[in-house]
């Protein structure tokens, strides 16, 4: 359900460090989950779903397939990167993209 402090709903801080699950995978549901203007709801399946499935199974696939990229095409080690005048203009815009991420992230947006 809800959490409510007051009526002793939800998993705290001392009784999430109880639990044994490490910080980031807390860190990754929270935010996943994490709502913009309304209540959200927790549930130990729900937690245990989108760490299996969101988490492990897509970033490991990512991690998986990026290496597999590496070792087919460049002998298993990423070469010395060249940045064109067009890479370096898109590098330039995914900076500011990333730090409009970081500033709404620090609204909770």
């Amino acid at each position: 359900g809800k959490f409510s402090k007051s009526r002793g709903v939800g998993v705290f801080g001392d009784m999430a460090k109880d639990t044994g699950i490490p910080a980031d995978i807390w860190r990754f549901y929270l935010l996943y989950l994490r709502p913009e203007g309304q209540d959200s709801t927790f549930s130990w399946s729900d937690l245990m779903l989108k760490n299996n499935s969101e988490l492990l199974n897509n970033l490991g696939n990512f991690i998986n397939r990026a290496g597999m990229f590496v070792c087919k095409f460049f002998g298993g080690a990423v070469p010395n990167m060249v940045l064109t005048p067009d890479d370096k203009r898109l590098l330039a815009r995914v900076t500011l993209e990333l730090r409009q991420y970081h500033q709404l992230l620090e609204k909770v947006r």
